[in-house]
């Protein structure tokens, strides 16, 4: 690996002795890990998953992944939502931030969703998530590991951090905001961040870092959490930007960051006690991260924001019919028209006109001529006990691999019409079943090669 040499010289005044060890880990493989969703599958059968895995510090949830050669891509659990593919010290951010279920949590930043996905299981469905990415493609890319991970109670959205501070001034109990930062802890992952790795490039993302605080600091309510958080090692992004921050906000107190994992941060401040933040280096045992918990003075409770309009009429009315045949339970939310489509609305969504908003809640189905056909959302969103009708397979069965590779299958001729297809109990998708076969609905886009 070709480090720069300005990088070389900082991380040398940085760790002293430690550099040495520093090297020979950014010359080791990269860490893999991954997280599993408790929204849909237990930590207590990750046996089941026949994954060479074993536990991480940084989350509760969260393992290594101890095999270069297994493609999670192409894994049945993955389609299922069971499990996401994430670096195991980017959980640390959420552990520190430590949202609890009821709560009403911004992640700023939030693509490609591993933290987002990770907040959503704290949540355990109680609350509200809201995720936004101000780059409109990758927002789509965030909606997308969104819907499959089952997420109920979210808001996707793809507008500018001083928009939603506009709009929604004082709402969130917890922010997070993983800055766009130089990723030099992505290093070791990937070429193209040490390819365009420059001193200047790092001065730049510390100045857009602090103006992305600065919006997030107006949208979390008086006696609210603020979780900062970069994948780089640099100081002028990490305790650089905190000591920044709070000489531009007294509102605000920096707070241990509750955890054992990692390090303290560098004292670099006479006025604040910067090792409360959290380091990790690769020889920590992750690929590189820092965390900040920042707490916002007062103890009121979150801002008045309006609610959404909802509206009733006979469209609501036919998708909760169509709700009603396929699950057991009550809709999770308020079933809403909104254009050609019907949606589940979170309780807690505030009104959304003007901020660039994907989708609220789980897209129930689409209008068409005379009916309303089911999304692939809505099933994703379903626990295996709530559907009416539901054909289990095992993760290595031919009608599952059939199955996700978008083919019609076989199954017993009990089943009939819309009916969840799960691996082992997990629901990944579904289709239309007729006289012993199921007609596929799996997205096209998202099907096995």
């Amino acid at each position: 690996m070709e480090l720069h040499n300005r990088f070389i010289l900082d991380m040398r005044q940085m760790l002293g002795e430690e550099y040495a060890q520093f090297e020979a880990c950014m010359n080791l493989p990269h860490v893999r890990g991954i997280r599993i969703n408790t929204l849909k599958f237990s930590p207590d059968v990750s046996d089941s998953l026949c994954l060479p895995i074993r536990k991480c510090p940084f989350y509760d949830s969260g393992f290594y992944l101890d095999s270069d050669d297994v493609s999670i891509g192409n894994s049945p659990w993955h389609h299922a939502g069971a499990i996401y593919s994430q670096e195991p010290s980017a959980m640390s951010a959420v552990t520190i931030l430590a949202p609890q279920p009821g709560e009403k949590v911004l992640d700023m930043c939030a693509a490609p969703g591993g933290k987002s996905t990770q907040i959503a299981a704290a949540l355990n469905g109680e609350g509200l998530l809201w995720s936004n990415e101000y780059v409109r493609k990758r927002a789509q890319i965030l909606l997308s590991n969104v819907e499959r991970m089952g997420i109920r109670n979210c808001v996707v959205s793809s507008a500018h951090p001083d928009r939603l501070a506009e709009g929604l001034s004082g709402f969130f109990d917890k922010v997070l905001v993983d800055a766009p930062c130089s990723g030099e802890g992505m290093f070791r992952r990937d070429p193209q961040a040490v390819a365009d790795w420059s001193p200047e490039h790092s001065e730049a993302c510390a100045v857009r870092q602090l103006v992305i605080l600065d919006s997030a600091a107006k949208c979390l309510r008086e006696g609210g959490v603020l979780v900062y958080s970069t994948c780089t090692f640099s100081f002028r992004e990490n305790e650089d930007v905190v000591a920044a921050f709070l000489d531009g906000h007294p509102d605000f107190m920096l707070e241990p960051s509750g955890v054992g994992f990692g390090r303290p941060g560098f004292d670099r401040s006479d006025k604040y006690d910067l090792t409360m933040t959290r380091r990790i280096f690769p020889m920590d045992g992750g690929e590189g991260h820092f965390a900040a918990r920042l707490r916002k003075a007062g103890e009121s409770c979150s801002a008045s924001v309006s609610q959404v309009n909802i509206k009733t009429g006979d469209d609501e009315k036919r998708a909760g019919e169509l709700y009603a045949s396929c699950f057991k339970n009550a809709p999770y939310g308020r079933i809403s028209r909104i254009g050609d489509s019907c949606y589940i609305l979170p309780e807690m969504m505030p009104e959304v006109k003007g901020l660039g908003v994907l989708r609220g809640g789980v897209l129930l189905g689409d209008m068409m001529k005379n009916r309303i056909e089911p999304s692939h959302a809505l099933f994703m969103a379903a626990k295996a006990e709530e559907c009416v009708s539901l054909a289990s397979f095992e993760p290595d069965s031919r009608e599952l691999a059939a199955f996700l590779h978008g083919e019609e299958i076989m199954v017993d001729e009990r089943f009939k019409g819309y009916t969840a297809v799960a691996c082992k109990g997990t629901v990944t998708g579904f289709g239309k079943c007729s006289g012993g076969r199921l007609k596929n609905r799996y997205p096209k886009g998202l099907r096995s090669l």
